[in-house]
Formats: structure tokens, C-alpha cells, sequence
């Protein structure tokens, strides 16, 4: 009886012990779930499907946009802008070359800072997406139907193109600035060939009003604005109430030239600049200011052709100050502002100063009051500046170290990112108190909240750009790639969701639906509608053409073959220009085109499209050409030969496909 009862005992332990396991082990697998697994499943996409929003960020220097699906973080497609792109031939092919044409000359590199999509009343419009190059000052415009560049514009009498690229409410202008000061070419300034030293006395900055056409996008230099010697770092558009407005951050008011990161922080506050750029245009349109010589390229893709032309412009309209009386005022802010925005309905303007602690707000009633008023404590360069006290609504406290960017959710919060604390700040655009903030790893710079820069922000994720990714992902060595965290900002508290990589070094970024996009793709060119100067639209009619030492090849490609293929009579020396056809009516079939020995790219045709490549063979020899992107079964087998013969030979042209030459 004793053993049958410790028996019983110790089956009864064993039951409870299992049992709890059972518990513990089911309840976990079953009905819980860590936070990491519901972060994996709010950003999941399924095999098939789509994501719900595009992000379009800006490369840096890698001179391109980077495109990415959200919430997945997945890479998507690169559109090279101001950057040559070996990938597909951008800026190597005869038909996008000039698109990096400047009065420096072809300049094949960029630095991308700020992409800003098209708007129509406030709201993003799914047409554009306009990006700036810093280094030459450049725009482009980019068309969302095809993900493609087709305009690039450079901005005269400007250095350091960092403020750009912002759009007012309507798209009826897109901003530039410069950020660096230069001295100005005559009659604006004593030439441009000055001391370094003369900075406070001969160098000047330049706000650049681009016109955008609304039918074809097509950008144009409207007017100019000639300013003092700051630098003028980051801007934006008003919105709502503010539409007429564009604010721009300013720092180094002391004027320096050398050492800026000591001698451009001497003075307690820097600017915030306020045009209100409809008064200026219209005050340019009646003939204010005066004309001015200078030399700058608009180059422009022509859709039926393919390729672009570039126009050297000669002329620009630029305006004094003094020329926009009630139009352009100064607002003292912190000292080294960086990021301004505005809010959804335009009545607040934020900015964060790199060198405080806190996030200044300004009213754009109080600044009409003070207009109204006269409200002014000191004119700079004809420049009225407004007095602070009765600009600014409220400063920020507690918005971590180094706060930088602001964006809104449209719920009535602000967002800011603090590059030296390492975190994002959420708080009460009505109160100005701090309820909620969020490590980031590691030194956020921009954060972007889709649609934050619309009337309407979409305000269901929130994306901090961070500048140092060191032991996010497995190491690549002393370069790694930039590490983007993207935020659920749907409750109270933000939540980390993700941790994603991303090409280049992202600057800022524009989240658009993709119901916007998607379903105005363009898929495949239209054969019939091709109207390419070297377009063959049948195989019969490919041909090899000789003028002199160069050469037309005029080929034709289709699944799985080159017409010609074999192509004998071209020379040391020669200029071979091949023309090359792509037949195909199908979506997603790019044939490539690659020949041993080209020393500039190879290039990708898109279904219905003609894409040029010049080739100047130095050596005699066979050599073969093959497509680059697999097509079909038989893709290997796709591919040709070019004889080479030395120049003084007599091998005349001959070619063709599937025959004895």
C-alpha cells in the first residue's frame, strides 16, 4: 500500500509538472506573442503582394534616388538622376548624356539632398518627384510614370544647392538656395575673381524661384533674389494658410570664411528668411530688378525622340531686397538652425537649432502682427528683421540633444529628431510638452513621416534616417550602408518595427501611396510610336552604315537574338555607333547589350525602346557581344561578333544573321 501511494505521488508530480509545461511551452507558441514578433508581422508582406507606400530617398553622393517599399523596407528600384549608372547605361547612352551637361561641362556625378514630390492643393499629386545636386547646383525632375529623369536644370550664380528642391502648394514653383556664398559676377558684384578674405564685403548667397510648367513639367529660372553673405541651409514652402510663404534657415550671420565650425557660432542667434514668394514673383513679373548675363544648361528629354537636347540659357531676372518692400523679412531664431517645417495647416513654422536643446516654434499670425506693427529691431541688407518676442509661439524643452528635423502626423503632434542624443521627441504642437520619445541607432539626421509635408500627412509610420549604422547589421568591412529604422506611430508611443539598409546616405525621403503610382505605369514602349532618329522597328530593316571613319549599326533585339549578329568591316579607329532596337511588346522584357572591350557601359533597351552606345575599337581582333538581362531559355545563346581589321584594310562592311558573309 505504501509504494502504491508514493507511486500514485509521483505520477501525480509528474502529471503537475508536465502539465505546467504544457502551460508554459503551448501558452507561449499559441497565444503570445513577444513584441518582436508583432513588429514581423506588421511589416510583412506577403510573396505577391505590395507594399502600401513608395519611399523615394534622396542617395547623397551616391548623385541618385533610392526607392523602397514600406513597411517592408524592400529595395525596389534606383533611379539615377545626376549620376552615371552603368547598371542600365543612364548618361552613357547618346540619349541621356546631355542630361549631365553644365557650363562646367559634363560633370557624370551628384550629390542628392532633398527629394520633394508634386503637389496639387497641398497634397502629394503621384506626377513628380523634384531632387536637388548640391555640389553643381542642379534640379531634376523625375516622372513617376516610368521612374525615369527627364529634365535636369543648373541654377546660376548659386554654390552649394542644399536648400532645394521644395515645391509650394501647388507646384508652381520649386525652391533653390545657396548655401554657400560666392562672389557674384558684374553688375551684381565686383567680379567673381576676389581674396577669399573680401567674404563680408563681396560674396553674397542667391534664392532661386524655378517655374514649373503644369502641363509638362518642364522647369525654368523665373527670378532671382540676391542676399547677404549667410549660409542658408534647409527651407520649405508654407502650406494652408502660409501657401504664399517659403521659409528658409540660416546660420553664419558672423560672416566667416574660415574654421566655421568655431567662428560661425559666435552670435547668440541666427535667421530664419520669410519671402513670400507670390508677392516677389509678382513684383519680378512687372520688371523689377534688372536682367543680368550669365551662362547656365536646361537640358530636357524629348518623349517622342528619346533623347535630350541641352539649351544654354544667358540670362536671368534677379532681384535686390530692396526691390521686395513687405515681401522678405528676417525672424531671429536659434544659433545654427538646421531643419524647418511647417505644420499640415500652416499656421506654425519649427525649427531646430544643432547647437541647443530645444525645438523654436513661430506663428504665422504673430508674424503678420508684427509686420502689421513694424515690429523691427535692425534691417540687414535692406532685410527687415522682425522682433522675436513677438514671432515665436513657444520653444520646445526637453527635444533632446541637437535637435535637427521636424515632421507632424496631422494629429496634432510634432516629431523631432536629435542627432546627438541619439532619438526622436514626439510633442504637443498645441502645448509644446514632451510626451513621448524613442531611442534611434545611431545619430538620426532626417526622419520623414509619409506625407508629413502635406496638408493631410498620412501619419501611420514614421521613418528616422539615421547617419551611423556600426553594429546594426553584419559588418562590410569600414563602409557599411546607411541604417534606416522605420517607426508605428499609431498609438500614443512610438514602437520600432524595423531596422532596414539603404544605398548611399539618405538626406530626407517622401513616402507616397501607392495607389497613387502604380497604376499609371508605363510597361512598355510603343513600338509604332517610336520615333527615335535610329529606331529599326522590323529585322529587315537592321543595317551597317559607313560615313567616313564612323559607322551606323542600326540592330534590332528579340527574344533570343541580334540583328545582325555578325558584323565585319569596321576598323582601328573608327566611331561605331550602335543603334540598338528593342522588338518586344511585353512588359519586363529589357534585352542588354554588352560588347568585350567597351570602354563606357553597357546599356539596357526597355521593350519598344532604341538606345545608342558608341564604341572606338584600338586593336584589330574579333570581339563578342552579348545581352546582359536574362530574357528567356535561350538567353546564353544571344549574342554576336564584331570584326575588327586594321585601318589601312580593305574588308569592306558586311553583315547579317544566320548567313555566310
Amino acid at each position: 500500500m505504501y509504494f502504491h501511494k508514493q507511486l500514485r505521488n509521483l505520477l501525480a508530480g509528474i502529471m503537475a509538472v508536465l502539465l505546467a509545461m504544457f502551460t508554459f511551452f503551448g501558452c507561449s507558441s499559441t497565444k503570445s506573442k513577444t513584441g518582436n514578433d508583432d513588429a514581423a508581422e506588421q511589416v510583412y508582406v506577403p510573396p505577391g503582394k505590395h507594399d502600401e507606400f513608395y519611399s523615394f530617398m534622396s542617395g547623397g553622393w551616391t548623385g541618385n534616388i533610392s526607392v523602397y517599399g514600406i513597411p517592408s523596407g524592400r529595395h525596389l528600384y534606383s533611379i539615377p538622376v545626376f549620376s552615371q549608372d552603368p547598371a542600365d547605361g543612364y548618361g552613357y547612352t547618346e540619349e541621356t548624356k546631355a542630361l549631365l551637361n553644365t557650363s562646367h561641362g559634363f560633370i557624370p556625378w551628384g550629390d542628392t539632398h532633398h527629394v520633394e514630390p508634386s503637389k496639387t492643393d497641398g497634397l502629394y499629386d503621384g506626377r513628380w518627384i523634384f531632387v536637388n545636386d548640391r555640389n553643381t547646383p542642379r534640379l531634376a525632375r523625375i516622372n513617376l510614370k516610368e521612374f525615369k529623369t527627364d529634365e535636369t536644370l543648373e541654377i546660376p550664380n548659386t554654390a552649394g544647392n542644399h536648400a532645394a528642391s521644395f515645391t509650394s502648394s501647388n507646384s508652381e514653383y520649386v525652391s533653390a538656395m545657396s548655401e554657400y556664398s560666392i562672389p557674384l559676377p558684374k553688375p551684381l558684384g565686383n567680379g567673381t575673381d576676389v581674396p577669399i578674405d573680401s567674404y563680408a564685403d563681396n560674396f553674397n548667397g542667391m534664392c532661386t524661384m524655378v517655374k514649373v510648367d503644369q502641363q509638362t513639367g518642364h522647369l525654368n529660372v523665373d527670378f532671382q533674389i540676391e542676399l547677404p553673405p549667410f549660409d542658408y541651409d534647409l527651407g520649405r514652402f508654407g502650406l494652408g494658410v502660409s501657401k504664399d510663404w517659403i521659409f528658409y534657415t540660416d546660420y553664419n550671420s558672423e560672416k566667416a570664411h574660415t574654421m566655421l565650425e568655431a567662428n560661425a557660432s559666435q552670435n547668440d542667434k541666427d535667421f530664419v528668411l520669410a519671402i513670400n514668394w507670390k508677392k516677389a514673383a509678382k513684383i519680378a513679373h512687372q520688371g523689377k530688378g534688372q536682367i543680368v548675363s550669365t551662362e547656365y544648361d536646361h537640358n530636357v528629354i524629348n518623349h517622342k525622340t528619346g533623347w535630350a537636347k541641352t539649351e544654354v540659357k544667358k540670362k536671368v531676372r534677379v532681384l535686390q531686397p530692396s526691390d521686395l518692400e513687405g515681401a522678405i523679412y528676417f525672424l531671429p531664431g536659434p544659433k545654427s538652425p538646421h531643419g524647418i517645417n511647417v505644420s499640415p495647416k500652416g499656421k506654425y513654422i519649427s525649427i531646430g537649432g544643432k547647437l541647443s536643446s530645444t525645438v523654436t516654434v513661430y506663428s504665422l499670425d504673430n508674424i503678420k502682427k508684427a509686420i502689421a506693427n513694424h515690429d523691427v529691431s535692425e534691417t540687414i541688407n535692406d532685410i527687415p528683421v522682425l522682433s522675436f518676442k513677438d514671432v515665436e509661439k513657444e520653444q520646445v524643452k526637453k527635444a533632446g540633444l541637437g535637435p535637427l528635423h521636424v515632421e507632424y502626423d496631422g494629429k496634432g503632434y510634432g516629431y523631432n529628431s536629435a542627432f546627438i542624443s541619439s532619438e526622436i521627441v514626439k510633442w504637443s504642437l498645441e502645448t509644446g510638452k514632451v510626451v513621448d520619445r524613442h531611442p534611434t541607432y545611431y545619430s538620426i539626421g532626417h526622419l520623414t513621416i509619409p506625407g508629413g509635408d502635406t496638408r493631410k500627412p498620412y501619419g501611420k509610420y514614421l521613418i528616422g534616417l539615421n547617419k551611423i549604422t556600426k553594429d546594426r547589421y553584419l559588418p562590410t568591412g569600414p563602409e557599411m550602408f546607411a541604417g534606416e529604422q522605420l517607426f508605428d506611430i499609431t498609438g500614443a508611443r512610438m514602437k520600432l518595427i524595423l531596422d532596414f539598409p539603404v544605398e548611399g546616405e539618405p538626406h530626407n525621403a517622401a513616402e507616397l501611396p501607392a495607389s497613387l503610382i502604380d497604376t499609371a505605369q508605363v510597361k512598355y514602349y510603343d513600338l509604332d510610336k517610336n520615333e527615335n532618329p535610329y529606331v529599326t522597328r522590323k529585322e529587315k530593316d537592321a543595317k551597317v552604315v559607313r560615313k567616313g571613319n564612323r559607322v551606323d549599326v542600326y540592330m534590332t533585339a528579340i527574344r533570343s537574338h541580334f540583328v545582325p549578329d555578325n558584323i565585319e568591316g569596321i576598323k582601328e579607329g573608327d566611331e561605331v555607333h550602335f543603334h540598338i532596337t528593342n522588338l518586344e511588346q511585353e512588359w519586363d522584357i529589357p534585352h542588354g547589350f554588352a560588347l568585350m572591350g567597351m570602354r563606357n557601359s553597357g546599356i539596357l533597351i526597355m521593350p519598344g525602346e532604341t538606345r545608342s552606345i558608341v564604341w572606338n575599337p584600338k586593336k584589330k581582333g574579333v570581339y563578342p557581344f552579348y545581352c546582359t538581362d536574362f530574357c528567356s531559355a535561350l538567353h546564353q545563346e544571344m549574342q554576336g561578333y564584331v570584326r575588327v581589321s586594321p585601318q589601312n584594310s580593305n574588308v569592306k562592311i558586311a553583315y547579317g544573321t544566320n548567313k555566310e558573309l
